[in-house]
């Protein structure tokens, strides 16, 4: 590791409106290091790479780079300057080629493409990536679309790559190729900043560790002088424990309570199924987990259970009565409760109140109706209840769903759906992009809704979340199941290969 820094962030501050993002933030970035950047959702972690990628100007403070003052006004200041950022939602042209993205804002007038596909495969095999350049980067998979991020960055030879979340949508297999990238990216003298969640992640990759709380660093480690406990108490000022699961068998004796038989969605317009002869029983007391990469139709499948897509064949039946043909509103009243994977899209509607939030749903029930008119107030009474119940951070009822943080954006959809799902419950990525604390939370909300004697379905690309929770395990890949295993039956690697498309005896 270099003695003297790559990069110097000093007191840097960055104010939205009377929100402090960051509050005199300062950093050091040296070369041939991994720096992890830990913290919970609001810190100010993504701000403070964004001000030094250029997304963001800082209101205050210096940005040196090898000792001399820069000013970055944009991401092509950066790019200038050796900086790259890969973000946690890929910035790829879907309909352009690996070639075409990498060379995107770079080449100008005529060029001969075979020449830059050539050195694209030489620049990919360099590094172990098996991509080809001429593939079009919508017809590849989440994790080979991120190796594309990955060659943008070393093709335009960033001495500092900024990953941002980088193993949230790969199997343990890819997260393993990514992380001795890393490794060869600072052995060459290169730095890393590493922004994740998974604190075993940053004790296996990270050299140094910046923790982040309420938009100031908290502490800022060298990774063999500290633990994942510590961590942890920095992160959320509370000690937390990753959760292990307690095998019970007492699930098995019970009454199945969701059930799908041969189920299939193809979609007409593109001639695909989404999902395709999908069977399995969930019993009352149960979460049957679902594990997979992202993209393999875990969207569909939820379609199908919450009513939201029809069938193209198969059966769903909730406490052995079919359902395949009940439309969406049925399927709440027969105590179907949905917690989607896109909170902004598809569980709240930002600009209203939490009361008209959590009413959403419930519109057609006689109980929140008085005189013909909406009795406000009891759904205001209601909402503050589900607010001090399940630690809501906001000023009251009447608060807009968009002025509440990611998590407890979450935690009202929670209130609301376990609520609905008197009978079955179906979480999709219920923990996605949440912090520690957060994510304790509806981990305890989830295994209490089990001990209810409710049948729960938790999909999730989180291994920790699928082992640490779920009693048996189906794993999806491209639309199809392949496996449900008790938990003990599964280790990482197995489930990784079931999740890149493996079939045991094949």
């Amino acid at each position: 590791m270099s003695a003297a820094p790559f990069i110097e962030l000093r007191n840097i501050s960055k104010y939205f409106a009377k929100v402090v993002a960051n509050q005199d933030v300062s950093l050091e970035i040296c070369k041939g290091e991994v720096l992890a950047l830990l913290g919970e959702n609001g810190a100010g972690k993504s701000t403070i790479m964004k001000v030094l990628y250029g997304l963001y100007k800082a209101d205050e403070g210096q940005i040196l780079l090898d000792g001399e003052q820069k000013v970055i006004n944009s991401p092509k200041d950066a790019m200038q300057l050796g900086i790259a950022m890969i973000q946690q939602h890929f910035a790829l042209v879907q309909a352009h080629t690996v070639t075409e993205n990498i060379i995107l804002g770079l080449v100008r007038g005529r060029f001969d493409l075979k020449h830059y596909e050539k050195i694209v495969a030489d620049l990919a095999a360099s590094h172990g990536f098996e991509i080809d350049p001429a593939a079009v980067v919508g017809d590849l998979p989440v994790g080979v679309q991120q190796k594309v991020e990955i060659l943008k960055a070393l093709y335009q030879n960033a001495q500092l790559l900024i990953m941002d979340e980088p193993t949230a949508v790969l199997t343990p297999q890819e997260s393993a190729v990514l992380m001795n990238f890393v490794q060869q990216n600072t052995r060459a003298g290169k730095a890393v900043v590493f922004i994740t969640h998974k604190l075993r992640e940053v004790m296996e990759v990270a050299d140094r560790i910046v923790v982040m709380r309420g938009g100031k660093v908290v502490g800022d480690l060298r990774k063999d002088e500290t633990n994942e406990i510590e961590l942890s108490k920095l992160m959320v000022g509370r000690e937390i424990h990753e959760r292990t699961y307690v095998e019970d068998a007492e699930y098995a004796s019970q009454a199945v309570g969701l059930e799908l038989q041969h189920v299939s969605i193809r979609d007409l317009k593109e001639d695909v199924f989404r999902i395709k002869d999908i069977s399995f029983q969930v019993h009352k007391g149960e979460i049957l987990g679902i594990a997979g990469v992202s993209g393999n139709g875990q969207d569909a499948l939820c379609d199908a259970i919450s009513g939201y897509r029809g069938l193209t064949q198969g059966k769903i039946l909730l406490n052995g009565q079919e359902i395949s043909a009940q439309p969406v509103r049925e399927r709440i009243k027969l105590g179907i409760g949905y917690v989607p994977s896109d909170r902004h899209r598809y569980g709240l509607i930002l600009p209203m109140k939490l009361t008209e939030n959590m009413f959403l749903k419930r519109t057609f029930e006689d109980a929140w109706v008085k005189h013909g008119l909406i009795d406000q107030p009891r759904l205001d009474g209601y909402t503050a209840e589900k607010i001090l119940a399940y630690d809501v951070k906001a000023t009251g009822p009447d608060a807009v769903a968009r002025s509440l943080s990611g998590g407890n954006q979450q935690k009202v959809i929670l209130a609301r759906e376990v609520d609905l799902g008197s009978e079955v419950i179906v979480f999709d990525q219920p923990t996605r992009g949440l912090d520690l604390g957060a994510i304790e939370h509806i981990h305890r909300t989830i295994l209490n809704e089990k001990k209810q004697g409710k049948a729960i379905v938790l999909i999730s690309t989180e291994l920790s979340e699928i082992f640490g929770l779920s009693d048996r395990i189906a794993v999806i890949y491209r639309g199809e199941l392949v496996g449900i295993y008790r938990n003990h039956d599964l280790d990482t690697e197995k489930i990784g290969l079931l999740m890149a498309g493996y079939t045991p005896g094949a």
